[in-house]
This record gives C-alpha cells, structure tokens and sequence, in this order.
C-alpha cells in the first residue's frame, strides 16, 4: 500500500476517533442550553429555593460553590507550589523522590467518592470539624493537589537552566532566584493547573456529600465552620429526590454549572496564552 494512502486511512480515521469523543459533548452541550437557557433569570441567580425547592433560585447553592472554590485554591496552590518547588529545585532525584511522583499520579487517579470517605473520617470525626466548609475544602483541596503538583513542576522544569545560572552568577541565593526568576516565568502554566483543578473541584459531587454540603439552608454560611449548599449537589437532589419538578430548573441548575465549569478552564486558556505570547524565549 502506497504511503500517502496509508496516511489518508489513518487521517481519516483519527477525524473519526475525534468525532467519536465530540459529538457527545456537542449533544449534552446543547441539550443542557435548550432546555435550561428559559429558566435563566434574575430571579433565578439571586434568590433561594421556595416550595419545596420546586421554585425560586438557586443563589444559595452558587455562594457556597464559590466559597468552596476559594477555601480549596486557598489551602491546596500555595502546598502544591511548596512541593513542586522542592521536587524540581531541591530534592535529589533517588528513589525517594520517584516513589512521591508515583504516589502524586496515583493520587490523581483515586475516585473522588474516595476522597469523600478520607474527609469525612479525617476533618469532620478526628478533627471535629463537622460537616462545615472547612472540611470541605480541605477535601477537595487534597484532591486537586496531583493537578497543581504536576502542572508547577512541569511549569517550572519549562525554565530554562541558564535563566538560573545567570542568576546565580549575578550573586542571588537560590531561594532567591527561584523566587524572582523562576517562579515569574513559570507562572502561566502554575494558574493553568490551578484553574484546571478548581474547575474540577467545583463539579465534584462525592466529596462534598460527606462532608459540607446541605439538602436546604434557608441562610447563607456565616462562617467556615458551617454547612453550604453547593451547585453540583443541589443539582443531584433536585434531580433525584424532589419529585415533580420542572425540566427547566433542573436543566437550567445545569446550565450554570456547566457555564461556571467552563468559564474556568477558557479563563485557563486565555491566561496561558497571553503570557506565552509575553515569552521572549
């Protein structure tokens, strides 16, 4: 068989294999914005649940996504910053710091139901947190770290070596060339990562069940210590356990999830490429 041929056959298909695996997406896409773009409103964004959560908003559950989001990027970037900082710039490449990667992408690959258990043995029974935002975020925080470990330390091994050694000639400390060379330069791909993993964590039902997240809260949280309402939950439960509800709330709960979800990672995308285009290297 002739090579160009062979190339067209294989061409073809991966096209094929791709369209296998976005047309689906396209499919839900769609679907969720047909028939949840009606339930939009203002009403619907700034007001709490009535009638059994058949009517009103949803406003309570989108405050403690956000308050989710922000505790889980508040504990987990600055530990996986730390740790990819020493994996790359200090730590001796042995054993040792083969089995922490190995145990990091093992961690990646744990169900999120998994993590779920381990917060809500650990932070809301051993520690005494309760059921409480606290607790929450320290779960979903443990659970993104693999994406922000793997993405700074990829970012930071992106540097290129004479940017340190330049540095270190000039008479700068190693901390301080990490911290005034390295880490500006390995920025785009650090909030990458981390916008990435929040994004994941913002669409995480598992963890949340175990250990923050509420069926009803007539009140907003008042401090990190109480329960929260949490969009995918709310969703899963009106979904499931409220009967006679209207497609349109559900969809339209689903809409703004799927909006939120996605405006992380295109927010994600655009950073990474304006600071690449900023790159002189």
């Amino acid at each position: 068989m002739r090579p160009q041929i062979t190339e067209k056959i294989a061409f073809i298909l991966l096209f094929l294999a791709t369209l296998t695996i976005l047309l689906p997406v396209v499919v839900i896409v769609v679907v969720i914005f047909a028939h949840g773009l009606p339930a939009i409103s203002w009403t619907f964004l700034t007001q709490a649940p009535t009638m059994g959560m058949r009517e009103g908003g949803i406003f309570p559950a989108i405050v403690g996504t956000f308050y989710l989001a922000l505790g889980t990027i508040l504990f987990a970037l600055p530990l996986g910053i730390f740790a990819a900082i020493y994996l790359t710039e200090y730590a001796r490449q042995n054993a040792l710091t083969r089995w922490i990667r190995l145990a990091i992408f093992n961690l990646a690959g744990v169900p999120s139901v998994v993590y779920g258990l381990f917060g809500l043995g650990l932070f809301v029974i051993f520690l005494k947190f309760g059921a409480s935002i606290l607790a929450g975020s320290l779960t979903l925080a443990i659970m993104i770290l693999p994406v922000i470990v793997t993405a700074s330390e990829e970012a930071l091994l992106s540097v290129p070596e004479s940017f340190r050694e330049a540095s270190l000639a000039l008479g700068a400390t190693k901390w301080q060339t990490i911290w005034k060379v390295v880490l500006p330069n390995a920025i785009p791909g650090i909030l990458t990562g981390a916008i990435l993993g929040i994004g994941r964590a913002a669409g995480e039902t598992a963890p949340i069940l175990f250990t923050v997240a509420a069926f009803y809260l007539p009140y907003l949280p008042r401090s990190i210590f109480d329960q929260a309402m949490a969009l995918p939950y709310h969703l899963y439960v009106i979904a499931t356990q409220i009967p006679n509800i209207r497609m349109d709330t559900k969809a339209g709960t689903a809409l703004v999830l799927l909006i939120l979800v996605l405006g992380m990672n295109l927010s994600a995308i655009i950073i990474r490429s304006r600071f690449r285009r900023r790159k002189k290297w």
